[in-house]
């Protein structure tokens, strides 16, 4: 009871010295005794100190909303920047499966060379692009060719800066907003594999050197004039024709380049008899081959999907499907045809199917429907087997079909935009990608708009043939006149791997001689 009783005093005591200590704390008292100016002064001066932070917090709020605004243009601008750089790395690793495609189409004596020059061409297109072509093919100018410079990528520029806001020399390229350095890089990508497709058709006659400085000259100057008509502002864009991603300026470029090596080098020794029958000459790797057309089809999807350069992913998504769905019917389409005129079905017949259902749509691959894509590839699928027959007709010697494929496809492509092409504001997609107010074709044929879309695509696919054509031949001639383009007779049947680069893909191996009876058929 004691203890209990003395427990509850001294609680008590404390409670009281706590009670009077914030009694004298929170005390008015003294502010009672102050005088009356100092009475008045205080809640003035409290009053000014709130006023003063409330006008703080006012002036400091559009600030705070311009910085919200800027951190998410800059954020708008690094997640278009990260999807354009990872598409053109896409499309740079589609050199490895040129690589392996070629190679493996190609006779084994023949490998190291093939594989040399499609790795070399890369690396080529990359000095001449970013010493001239670039430039000239971006740079503002006039309707023929860039003349403001913009070699080694100088000049005025602020990107990513875009439309009005832009103030440089490559006001072609406004329209995207990524730093200048990833407008090189994607459309270098593009500018290598131009020059990547006229390996195959001269493989296995040409001479190294001559391919080398081709391959200059081919993506410094003539890419470039014929690529500033249709997407640095010439001509043929001022005219309304349109290729979102490639058919013309890359594909139908390259097989006319390609087309024109052929010829000038002839037939490779053995090709063609005398009654104008071709003999056979199989690849000696289907496998790789194989491979390399599905690493080209994976590459794809940097090729036309990334041609958007914006991450916009209504219609990334919507280039995806028509892209994979063109490429699918062109397999499956080219693999009936063959097996109904020859019999079986011939993987290297598959493999141009897909390819070539793959350049048909990368014209029109975000102006058409997913049925239009199939429409597309499966007429590419067909046109590619005829094709190679009726350049072997013509003995001309394209071993791995680049001409049927890319040629060929790239014109019937850039052609089916002024077929299929849904339009400008169409009522039928609205709230859908396909759904475009400006910067796209007219409506195609079968949609309504007549020649009004067709007229241009057809004038852009003869002029950028017939000019491709003419630098081309150019170049060829030139080559053949000086250097000499084609190796000797003996360096051929020996095998280019010996002669030109003294070594085997497969050493060790059993090799394939083509023997010398057969140059007397030719």
């Amino acid at each position: 009871m004691t203890l209990r009783a003395s427990s509850s005093s001294t609680t008590s005591d404390l409670q009281s010295a706590s009670k009077r200590y914030f009694e004298k704390l929170f005390a008015v008292r003294w502010f009672k005794k102050l005088s009356l100016s100092w009475q008045a002064s205080i809640p003035a001066a409290i009053a000014i100190v709130l006023l003063w932070n409330v006008a703080a917090i006012a002036q400091n709020a559009p600030t705070d909303a311009a910085k919200v605004a800027q951190d998410v243009k800059d954020l708008r601008v690094g997640l278009d920047t990260i999807w354009v750089m990872i598409a053109g790395m896409l499309v740079i690793f589609m050199n490895a499966g040129f690589c392996m495609l070629e190679a493996g189409m190609c006779r084994q004596k023949n490998a190291v060379n093939v594989l040399a020059k499609n790795l070399i061409v890369f690396a080529l297109s990359t000095i001449a692009f970013w010493i001239i072509g670039f430039g000239l093919m971006f740079s503002d100018g006039n309707g023929f060719i860039g003349t403001s410079g913009g070699f080694f990528l100088a000049g005025a520029d602020n990107s990513p800066a875009m439309a009005t806001d832009y103030k440089g020399i490559f006001g072609s390229l406004s329209w995207t907003g990524v730093p200048l350095a990833a407008k090189f890089f994607f459309q270098l990508a593009f500018a290598g594999t131009a020059a990547t497709i006229v390996s195959g058709a001269v493989a296995e006659r040409i001479k190294f050197v001559d391919f080398l400085i081709f391959s200059l000259l081919f993506v410094g100057i003539a890419y470039p004039i014929t690529g500033h008509w249709v997407w640095g502002g010439g001509w043929l864009s001022k005219m309304g024709f349109f290729d979102f991603a490639g058919s013309t300026v890359v594909h139908l470029m390259g097989g006319v380049g390609a087309l024109m090596g052929a010829i000038f080098l002839g037939p490779r020794i053995g090709r063609y008899h005398a009654d104008g029958t071709a003999t056979a000459m199989p690849g000696h790797n289907m496998g790789i081959a194989t491979l390399g057309c599905l690493i080209l089809w994976l590459g794809w999807f940097g090729f036309n999907p990334g041609s958007t350069m914006a991450v916009n992913p209504g219609l990334i998504a919507h280039i995806a499907l028509t892209t994979n769905t063109a490429g699918a019917f062109g397999g499956v389409a080219a693999t009936v045809v063959a097996w109904m005129i020859q019999g079986k079905p011939d993987l290297s017949m598959v493999i141009n199917g897909i390819l070539a259902g793959l350049v048909a749509v990368t014209a029109g691959c975000s102006f058409v429907t997913l049925p239009a894509a199939a429409i597309i590839g499966t007429v590419g699928g067909v046109l590619v087997v005829f094709a190679v027959s009726f350049f072997d007709k013509l003995k001309i010697d394209d071993p791995v079909g680049a001409v049927s494929v890319h040629l060929v496809n790239g014109a019937w492509g850039t052609i089916a935009v002024g077929l299929f092409s849904v339009g400008l504001n169409n009522p039928e997609f609205k709230d859908t990608a396909l759904f475009f107010t400006s910067a796209a074709p007219q409506a195609g044929l079968f949609y309504g708009g007549g020649f009004a879309q067709l007229w241009p695509q057809l004038v852009g696919v003869v002029a950028v043939a017939g000019m491709t054509a003419v630098l081309s031949g150019i170049f060829w001639g030139v080559l053949k006149m000086t250097l000499g383009i084609r190796v000797t007779e003996a360096e051929e049947l020996e095998g280019l791997d010996i002669s030109e680069h003294g070594m085997e893909a497969y050493n060790g191996f059993a090799k394939d001689i083509v023997p010398n009876t057969w140059a007397s058929k030719v």
